[in-house]
């Protein structure tokens, strides 16, 4: 009798040998290239002091900015980079954010019938995305929202948006770090960076620039992160601002960081423990950065987005 099976299996084995093997572009080359970018966590649950009485009942990351509010601009930034799973980090009273992006089927329907066709296709824009929700109970630094995510981490990088910058121009603040993190070859942390005044310093965190990358000389290494730093001691004038991509490692640090500056587990602390170990790169980004995170910046955000769109 014909064993059948030692017959399958002798036929299979040359097969198996010589058909070629299509891996995954992020596989291919001498070593190891990122993994694609594919989750973003978005630290949405401030209070909002400053938009008080507004805030009260309606999150800040829902005033509009054109014709649509805040928050969908960020989450249009993560689409245009490649991302299809969005975090928000929000608190008790904020689930009108979450909200804003779920499926309403029987509105959906209603404007299908009435013929109103570009309204339907801007609700279902972000049918490609998968959101996830958790809760920020009690606010102890963005470190801590970022925690909050831990368990739903997968990939890595993973992106971080905080959500008072917006970035105006050819291509938003996140695509441009994307395209960056390529160059960098080994895993690691990645900062946006914007060039500010010098005067300017004691607002944002500053880095201690070091060498320039050959691909391209506004990705540079970090060897220093210096919180709030007066004009005279800001080692330059490379300011951090709203994203990040970060490996998990930092996530897995944030714990042991203390709670130090009033308690609060802040993102920076863990990135400044890690100088050393973890390649750490900023990236000076192109275009204009807008700030939303005060009534005077939003006012101001407002016009510059009408203006170039």
């Amino acid at each position: 009798m014909v064993n059948w099976l030692c017959v399958v299996a002798q036929r299979a084995v040359p097969l198996l040998i010589k058909q070629p093997i299509d891996f995954p572009d992020f596989i291919i080359g001498s070593k190891l290239s990122p993994m694609p970018l594919k989750q973003a966590i978005l630290p949405v649950a401030g209070l909002g002091t400053r938009f008080l009485p507004w805030s009260k009942t309606v999150p800040k990351e829902l005033l509009p900015l054109g014709n649509q509010p805040i928050i969908a601009h960020l989450v249009s930034e993560c689409m245009d980079a490649g991302i299809t799973d969005v975090c928000f980090v929000i608190s008790k009273g904020k689930e009108l954010i979450s909200e804003y992006f779920e499926n309403d089927s029987k509105l959906e329907a209603e404007l299908g019938a009435r013929g109103k066709l570009n309204c339907l296709e801007d609700l279902k824009r972000y049918d490609s995305v998968n959101f996830h929700t958790v809760y920020q109970d009690e606010q102890h630094g963005d470190g801590h929202a970022i925690l909050q995510a831990a368990d739903w981490v997968e990939s890595e990088p993973v992106a971080i948006l905080f959500g008072d910058d917006l970035f105006v121009g050819d291509a938003g603040g996140l695509t441009q770090l994307k395209k960056a993190y390529e160059l960098m070859g080994d895993e690691g942390v990645l900062i946006a960076l914007e060039n500010i005044d010098r005067s300017l310093a004691p607002r944002y965190g500053i880095i201690d620039v070091g060498a320039e990358h050959e691909g391209d000389s506004r990705l540079k290494e970090v060897n220093d992160l210096v919180e709030k730093p007066s004009p005279e001691e800001a080692p330059s004038t490379l300011g951090i601002v709203g994203r990040f991509l970060i490996p998990k490692s930092t996530i897995d640090i944030l714990p042991s960081i203390g709670k130090e500056h009033s308690g609060e587990i802040r993102l920076v602390d863990a990135l400044k423990s890690q100088i050393g170990s973890v390649p750490i790169f900023g990236y000076e980004c192109k275009g204009m950065r807008i700030d939303t995170g005060t009534p005077e910046g939003y006012r101001e955000a407002v016009e510059i987005w009408g203006i170039n769109n």
